[in-house]
């Protein structure tokens, strides 16, 4: 990583309104564009309550809307919300969740407790 990057990355991490922790689990990421759904793997690297981040098999634009996709440790097992692309650096995105459920939030705090303790 390059100075430059890793002062972006800095930067980004003091302006969080929550804190984000080491996770690391396949992730499925689809995205509609120009009339097809595409579908990308990649692995995430952190999560947080209002996003995560991770790197893809394909590429992600800014402002895009798409859905994820990833196994929890917790029921149900398997994560799937909306969230909008915040950043993207080649293959690595940022993804910002976008409508999440009384569940799926209890569901994502309960998971970053358990990371936390992880750390």
């Amino acid at each position: 990583m390059t100075d430059q990057s890793q002062a972006t990355e800095r930067a980004k991490k003091r302006l969080r309104r929550f804190s984000r922790y080491r996770f690391d689990v396949r992730i499925q990421v689809s995205v509609f564009r120009d009339g097809l759904t595409s579908t990308y793997w990649g692995r995430t690297s952190e999560l947080g309550l209002d996003g995560v981040g991770a790197t893809l098999s394909g590429g992600m634009m800014p402002g895009e809307v798409v859905s994820l996709e990833f196994p929890v440790p917790v029921p149900p097992h398997v994560t799937k919300l909306r969230a909008v692309v915040r950043y993207s650096d080649g293959l690595r995105c940022g993804f910002e969740f976008l409508v999440v459920t009384e569940e799926q939030r209890l569901i994502l705090r309960q998971l970053c407790v358990v990371l936390a303790n992880a750390s």
